[in-house]
């Protein structure tokens, strides 16, 4: 009776192995879900600014394209569309947004869009088409 008494006191059980191994694994468990819950929350800080890419770039895409239809409805005097288009209200658009036409030939016209977010890297959509007179 008195040797089951000092084995109690000890903290070691009768057949030799220590107590408390259910907390260290505890502890570990905690540790690696942990990881993982940290592993999801940097993906997720990636999934929003990829969005956030995503939207300013189909944004752009669009601003591109619309004056490039406008143009086209302009026919041959694209050149005057040019002239009135707001080139600052790009800006409200897109953030720091540019925008700026340019002519490779006499029939083909580029537009350019870009944005750049504040720190990021800055980016850009060309769209171009050849614009032709139509004749009734």
């Amino acid at each position: 009776m008195l040797n089951l008494q000092r084995v109690a006191r000890s903290g070691a059980s009768p057949n030799g192995h220590q107590h408390g191994s259910v907390l260290i694994e505890a502890m570990v468990a905690l540790v690696i879900f942990s990881m993982g819950v940290l592993a999801l929350v940097g993906l997720q800080s990636a999934m929003v600014k990829n969005s956030s890419d995503n939207r300013y770039r189909a944004e752009a895409q669009l601003i591109a394209q619309t004056h490039i239809a406008n143009m086209m409805a302009y026919g041959g005097d694209a050149a005057n569309y040019i002239t009135q288009v707001d080139k600052e209200r790009i800006k409200t658009q897109l953030p720091n947004g540019t925008l700026t036409f340019s002519a490779l030939t006499n029939t083909m016209v580029t537009v350019t869009v870009g944005w750049q977010v504040p720190g990021g890297n800055r980016h850009q959509v060309n769209a171009s088409s050849y614009l032709f007179d139509v004749m009734p």
